[in-house]
């Protein structure tokens, strides 16, 4: 399991994340620069451990009504050969480790491994923020991809506990920014 340093991350995720977010075509928001908080996730286990996993919701709250983002993110001590220019969200100095390549997780082989092996049932979601704790409030509803099926990330969030037409999905909360609890689906299997 993944062990969670209490250090410092420069520039930070949401920093890295203001940048990234407004050129990515799922991007929802009409304002030259997003204001992001963080709003919940959680972590999967890379069974190397080599690459941090992690499920980031951010909320930007320049509209009117806040528009959640969720944004799988790979930590990695090098640069990922063989993924587009715009799948690196940055490269910041990690307190402990020392330089880490942030990149976009669904471009990401040990990430996208990692989220089938969830919906299979073989591998559990783990606390955000704590070394070593498994995150309950993660659920995964059906079976997982086989075949012919593949998991489709849900990039902005809505309130929801099922996935239409999937025979398995992925939910998990978070908190939009006036305190308000959400659940949604994050990950669900589609027909290629």
């Amino acid at each position: 399991m993944a062990h969670i340093h209490r250090t410092t991350l420069t520039p930070t995720k949401l920093e890295l994340l203001t940048e990234w977010l407004p050129k990515q075509s799922w991007y929802v928001g009409h304002a030259g620069t997003p204001e992001l908080v963080k709003a919940g996730g959680f972590r999967l286990d890379d069974p190397e451990g080599e690459v941090g996993i992690d499920f980031m919701v951010v909320a930007d709250t320049t509209a009117q009504e806040p528009v959640a983002y969720l944004v799988p993110m790979s930590y990695r001590g090098a640069a990922l050969e063989g993924v587009p220019g715009e799948a690196l969200i940055g490269t910041p100095e990690h307190g402990v480790l020392g330089p880490r390549w942030i990149y976009d997780g669904v471009h990401d082989p040990v990430v996208t491994a990692q989220l089938r092996a969830l919906l299979r049932g073989e591998a559990m979601p783990q606390h955000q923020s704590k070394s070593h704790t498994p995150d309950p409030t993660v659920t995964v509803h059906g079976i997982g991809p086989d075949d012919g099926l593949d998991v489709q990330v849900n990039r902005v969030l809505r309130p929801a506990e099922a996935a239409e037409g999937s025979s398995g999905h992925v939910v998990a909360g978070w908190t939009w920014p006036n305190g308000t609890a959400a659940r949604g689906v994050f990950a669900a299997v589609a027909r290629r």
